[in-house]
């Protein structure tokens, strides 16, 4: 008997700027393809897998012109660029033999559908990958918390926060060497030594609902699936 997933579902939180790959800002193809290999190979494994997706490396290339823009209205050009990165990743994922469907919190219904919990959750059991666009539909939050929430809402197992480094370390790995990486770690904890996995409001909400965050690198071939059958891949952050 192969060994069973570790978790039936997950919530992944991949950064608008992991898809920029070496490139200045937008999407590189070739990084995008990629992670979409990671994602189907635990999607195969029978894991029902939801995506939450930054805007950064889009909006990185238009950040000059919203120097003294209101806030508001940055926020609501992040959400647009999270809504295109969706298309494309979900574009990429048809491509790779997964069936994906964007839902935004916000109605741009001639180009993705609108979030409606029910719904997800049935695109879930049916094995598809649900992408949710457009954070979480209101300026001055981020999308660390349109996962956190998302996460909450469909009863996902575990948050998983892809980032470019292998977990969370004492310190900067690149500028000390003597950093070392935490396997596991608790919510206080982690406030304590002010670790900055995600934003207050994220981490927060996590803490409250008890719904575990685990800080993996999207870059390490495999990591994906390791964290799945959950091995001691990154760092684990807990209740």
């Amino acid at each position: 008997m192969p060994a069973q997933p570790a978790y039936q579902r997950i919530l992944l939180k991949l950064s608008g700027e992991a898809l920029m790959g070496d490139d200045a800002f937008g999407i590189n193809r070739a990084t995008i393809v990629r992670m979409v290999e990671e994602v189907a190979e635990v999607v195969n494994m029978g894991v029902q897998v939801a995506v939450v997706i930054g805007g950064g490396n889009i909006f990185r290339g238009v950040a000059g012109g919203s120097v003294g823009m209101d806030r508001a209205t940055a926020d609501y050009m992040g959400m647009l660029a999270t809504v295109m990165n969706s298309l494309a990743l979900a574009d990429a994922m048809d491509k790779q033999g997964l069936t994906a469907r964007v839902m935004s919190a916000i109605n741009i219904e001639q180009v993705v559908e609108p979030y409606v919990r029910p719904k997800a959750l049935q695109y879930l059991e049916e094995g598809k990958v649900v992408i949710f666009a457009a954070g979480t539909g209101n300026p001055f939050f981020t999308t660390d918390t349109a996962a956190a929430l998302r996460g909450a809402e469909i009863g996902a197992q575990l948050v998983l926060k892809a980032t470019k480094v292998d977990g969370v370390y004492s310190a900067d790995p690149q500028k000390d060497p003597s950093a070392t990486r935490y396997a596991k770690l608790t919510f206080d904890e982690a406030m304590m030594r002010n670790l900055g996995i995600m934003d207050a409001t994220a981490f927060a909400l996590c803490r409250d609902q008890k719904l575990p965050i685990k800080v993996f690198s999207i870059f390490k071939h495999g990591a994906l699936k390791r964290v799945v059958m959950g091995e001691d891949e990154g760092t684990l952050v807990y209740a």
